[in-house]
């Protein structure tokens, strides 16, 4: 599959509030196993996170969303559908910091 997040993706510094604020998204399963998943792929759409979970469209959306707003993730509008990826780089700043503690 083609990258379709491949856009600029704005790391920037991973404070304590952003720290704070992955864990919160962390914080239902549902979410983390949609990062498990985007962590082995370049990107996705997301018919196909709704293919790996039991919830309805409607639900994994506002999943989706808390990991977008928490910076956990990208999402871009191709058409009607929305591809997805893990942000890499915030992802790896996020673990580097969970082993500080």
């Amino acid at each position: 599959m083609a990258q379709c997040c491949a856009i600029d993706q704005e790391g920037g510094a991973l404070d304590v509030e952003g720290f704070a604020a992955i864990c919160k998204a962390l914080g239902h399963p549902a979410r983390v196993r949609i990062v498990q998943f985007l962590k082995g792929l370049d990107s996705c759409y997301c018919g196909q996170i709704v293919d790996l979970l039991p919830l309805a469209q409607s639900t994994v959306s506002q999943h989706l969303k808390c990991l977008k707003d928490a910076g956990l993730i990208v999402g871009r509008v191709e058409g009607s559908c929305t591809c997805y990826c893990l942000n890499r780089e915030i992802f790896e700043k996020f673990l580097r910091l969970a082993d500080r503690l």
